[in-house]
């Protein structure tokens, strides 16, 4: 699955670029998919300065999301955005192949 359907929207990619700006390391935002959560499966987000062999990569503005090849299945057709609400401010996954997620998003079922 070397060209998932993953977009990276602008929010997202100015508060990646931002965020690694400030922390002084590479805007190469690395999402996994792990077992856990409330809801089965949960998202994993970190900083990362190196592009693995098996990762898939989608950038926008500089910005660089690395996903290994096993959560892309999970996340295949997802959208990941940046987001400001009553709970404060955060990246978010809106993955269509989740069928239920907790309330704070960042767990999920398929």
């Amino acid at each position: 699955m070397a060209d998932a359907n993953i977009k990276l929207t602008d929010k997202a990619a100015a508060r990646i670029n931002s965020l690694a700006e400030q922390e002084h390391v590479a805007p190469l935002l690395r999402i996994s998919v792990e077992g856990g959560g409330c809801s089965g499966f949960s998202y994993k987000m970190d900083f990362d300065s190196a592009v693995n062999d098996d990762d898939i990569i989608v950038e926008k503005d500089g910005a660089k999301l690395a996903i290994d090849s096993v959560s892309v299945v999970y996340m295949d057709g997802s959208e990941v955005d940046f987001v400001t609400n009553l709970i404060g401010q955060s990246f978010e996954i809106r993955n269509p192949n989740a069928s239920s997620s907790c309330g704070c998003g960042t767990s999920f079922s398929i």
